[in-house]
């Protein structure tokens, strides 16, 4: 047999922690608080909506921007929370995921030899989507305490090639967020240039303790530059459903639109109709999903109280920083795999989320979005630990 020389455009890309970890959960059972998708069910409202769009024939391509009724949804939506009017023909469009939203972005506005800042730590998937466009992540680390931006670190990254700034509000892994100084600042910064701003905020939904999630979508200087990007599994518990989409100006959208039509090209119908008459006729949900993970996250706190961990602010998100430097000195990723291994919990390590992490870190990061059962079952375990 011969073989095929490859030479590899991801050369640092392998198999994401995410899978490794799961994976080495499944060996050992342990209970996986690492990868972020909850436990628990999908509301029975969107599981028959989508039931019975099937059962209407709903079942052939949707368009490739998105079925009319969910744009139009997006766009009210957008519009109700966070003041911006946004056409849902030329501004709004549904994609297979927010992962897709992000990658069809960075294919379509990014060229070989841009340059695009990311925010360390930053979810794995930014980097190589920017490595596929032949450009080159510059990567500024957050506040290793608070996660809080470093203005005068992100004013210095900016530079001549400078195509693209990525943020992500409610932050994952660390859950902080962005404020509404925070977005002047921003604007400030990139103002008189041409650089576009890719708004991650899939847990826009998931706000604690009577805050704000600040969109880009507030500030109308940003959102004219901005893409902004989220996720209905994140809102409605079903990330298997793999539907997001984008929200950007005409001209930003119609370049988007250009890769995903030869990406994924359309985004199943039937989930499509679902969401659209959930945000319509069940407003309820996401507009109370802040409550309902916060007494999650709060319940969760309490009981790693009966263990070493040291948990961290969370202010959105449904992600849980803990500080295990009381139980061990072992670097994150050697600390994950003896925490499965040796007493059946899995988190996942910090490190893999940066580019160089800051030496000496000790923080692990834990799902809450879990069933009450899942969580008790974790933290027993946890509490063993000596």
């Amino acid at each position: 047999m011969t073989s095929v020389p490859v030479n590899t455009r991801l050369p640092r890309v392998g198999t994401t922690i995410f899978t490794v970890m799961s994976q080495l959960a499944l060996d050992h059972d342990a209970v996986n608080l690492g990868q972020g998708f909850p436990d628990f069910e999908v509301p029975d409202f969107l599981v028959e909506a989508c039931d019975r769009a099937m059962r209407e024939g709903r079942n052939q391509y949707a368009p490739m921007t998105g079925m009319p009724a969910l744009r139009q949804a997006i766009a009210a939506k957008s519009e109700a929370m966070y003041g911006r009017r946004v056409n849902p023909d030329t501004e709004v469009t549904v994609t297979s995921g927010a992962s897709e939203a992000i990658f069809d972005t960075v294919l379509a506005l990014v060229h070989p030899g841009d340059e695009v800042i990311v925010l360390d730590p930053a979810y794995d998937s930014y980097e190589p989507a920017i490595a596929l466009a032949g450009a080159r992540a510059v990567h500024v680390p957050l506040d290793p305490t608070s996660f809080a931006v470093d203005w005068q670190r992100l004013a210095d990254a900016i530079g001549p090639k400078t195509r693209m700034l990525m943020v992500n509000t409610p932050h994952n892994p660390s859950g902080a967020m962005l404020a509404a100084a925070d977005l002047d600042r921003l604007a400030g910064l990139l103002r008189d240039t041409p650089i576009v701003l890719l708004s991650d905020e899939v847990y826009e939904h998931i706000v604690f303790d009577d805050n704000r999630h600040e969109s880009a979508l507030r500030h109308p200087e940003l959102a004219d530059r901005a893409v902004v990007v989220s996720s209905f599994g994140k809102t409605y518990h079903c990330t298997g459903w793999k539907v997001g989409y984008a929200i950007a100006p005409p001209p930003l959208s119609a370049e988007l639109r250009k890769v995903h039509q030869y990406n994924t090209f359309c985004t199943p119908a039937p989930t499509q109709l679902a969401f659209a008459e959930a945000i319509t006729q069940h407003p309820q949900h996401h507009l109370g999903l802040g409550a309902f993970y916060q007494d999650k996250r709060d319940a969760f706190r309490a009981q790693l109280a009966r263990t070493k961990f040291r948990p961290l602010p969370v202010p959105g998100g449904y992600f849980q920083l803990c500080d295990y430097s009381a139980i061990s000195d072992l670097p994150d990723a050697e600390f994950c795999r003896w925490l499965t291994v040796e007493h059946g919990v899995t988190g996942i390590p910090l490190s893999p989320f940066y580019e160089e992490p800051p030496a000496g870190q000790r923080l692990i990061r834990f799902c809450f979005a879990k069933a009450p059962a899942t969580l008790e079952r974790a933290v027993e375990r946890l509490a063993l630990i000596g």
